[in-house]
């Protein structure tokens, strides 16, 4: 048999021969994307196609992949624009391709269409894979079952100081019609890529050092591009956001469909403007209830009052009647007590052998009684007195031990037996060394005795 020789450019050939033979027409290929790559001046996009083991996420198969400018600059705006994603490296993708294989590159696939739905699809399993875990581990309502201060005055402000719509929230929230007072704080964070999830979750770590300074979190990112918006929907972050210990109140700037974050938090606004007309609205409704239970207080009072000024005006118009019919009781009591005093004393002029017992048997039942309160009253109020002295005895008697103390402590005995010394001159105790001269004569007293000296200088 007769051996066959061939170049390398020619078995190339035939190689690329045969592949054109089997595959003569496009075909549609399921794929993860990798290593993509826009060469800037050309605009072609270069890239590598690869399949993963979905257990152990090793690469079983890859092929290099190519688009053309021209077919470029048509499908990527369209992925784009249906995905909501940037097209890019590790996304699940449905591509038409042309097989090829060249005689110096090698094998190659070249891609002339793309089907967002497949993507989408992914993107959506990856999203309920998301939503699923985070209810399993139950927490996914925690942040919701939060309950929203009535005032929400105190905020933290989780954005790029950059950000379109970090400004528009500002100017919004601060220069309302009604006057509101907010106080704000930005806590900085990258609001698209691939360190998002990472920067925010650090300053919602740093609010937390801090959580009795606000009432709620708000996280924004105004305008930009929506396929910057799959950094959201992002398990870690979600985790985060759903265990908050205070209210997040999301407007990541889109009208789509919400991100995970959008889902797990306690308020979802479409826009950094839609939270701020959110906040002012519910400083409205509160002093709105606020007026309305003020009127409602006003109405009871005045009712209240009138109620009351009625019964004053009932009982001052009884009043008059009632004092008068009291002072004819007393009266009559009083008339009554003197008929009974004088039948006492005429009584007892009559007949002097009567004793003073006697006579006070005699006396009618309500003097007899006002004797007896009297004489309570009087051995009351001598109690009270005796009391009363009893007290100021004991106080000045304190008071006096106190005086008697201070003036031991001040005595100069007192101060000797301390230790200190007594020099005195002429009968004066020297106070300053300048008020004496040379010759002077001086006493010194210790507390055991005294001694004599003379100055000399």
């Amino acid at each position: 048999m007769e051996r066959k020789e061939f170049t390398l450019v020619e078995l190339n050939g035939l190689v690329r021969a045969s592949i054109k033979r089997s595959f003569p027409d496009t075909c549609w290929l399921r794929a993860e994307t990798s290593d993509v790559r826009i060469n800037s001046s050309s605009g072609h996009c270069y890239l590598e196609f690869v399949e993963k083991d979905p257990r152990s996420g090793q690469i079983l198969a890859k092929a290099r992949g190519s688009i053309w400018s021209r077919t470029f600059q048509m499908i990527r705006p369209y992925f784009e624009g249906q995905t909501g994603q940037r097209f890019a490296s590790g996304m699940k993708v449905l591509v038409k391709v042309s097989v090829d294989f060249h005689e110096l590159y090698g094998f190659g696939l070249t891609v002339h269409d793309i089907d967002p739905s497949y993507t989408l699809g992914d993107m959506a399993r990856q999203r309920q894979e998301i939503i699923k875990k985070l209810q399993e581990e139950g927490i996914l309502t925690l942040n919701k079952e939060l309950e929203l201060p009535t005032l929400v005055q105190r905020i933290a402000i989780v954005t790029s100081p950059t950000a379109a719509g970090y400004e528009d929230f500002l100017n919004q929230l601060h220069h309302n019609k009604q006057g509101y007072k907010f106080y704000t704080k930005l806590y900085p964070a990258i609001m698209q890529g691939d360190k998002t999830a990472s920067s925010v979750i650090e300053a919602l770590d740093k609010i937390c050092l801090n959580l009795d300074d606000y009432d709620a979190v708000v996280i924004i990112r105004g305008g930009g591009a929506t396929s910057e918006l799959n950094a959201f929907d992002n398990y870690e972050l979600a985790a985060n956001c759903a265990q908050f210990p205070l209210p997040l109140i999301t407007g990541i700037g889109h009208e789509r469909d919400d991100t995970v974050i959008d889902l797990v938090a306690n308020v979802r606004a479409k826009t950094p403007t839609a939270v701020a007309e959110f906040l002012i609205g519910r400083m409205s409704e509160a002093e709105e209830r606020m007026l309305i239970l003020q009127q409602r207080l006003l109405d009871l009072t005045t009712i209240k009052l009138t109620e009351e000024k009625g019964f004053l005006q009932a009982v001052s118009a009884r009043l008059p009647g009632l004092v008068q019919s009291w002072l004819h009781q007393h009266n009559a009591g009083l008339q009554l007590l003197q008929r009974g005093v004088n039948t006492a004393s005429h009584s007892f002029l009559a007949d002097k052998r009567y004793t003073q017992d006697m006579m006070v048997r005699r006396l009618p039942d309500t003097a007899f009684a006002m004797i007896n309160k009297g004489k309570q009253e009087l051995a009351m109020a001598a109690q009270q007195m005796k009391g009363a002295m009893s007290n100021q005895i004991v106080t000045r008697t304190h008071e006096l031990g106190m005086l008697e103390q201070f003036v031991q402590m001040a005595s100069p005995d007192y101060i000797l037996k301390r230790g200190y010394t007594i020099t005195v001159h002429e009968g004066k105790i020297v106070k300053n060394a300048t008020d004496l001269k040379g010759g002077d004569k001086l006493v010194t007293r210790f507390k055991d005795g005294e001694v004599t000296s003379i100055v000399e200088s």
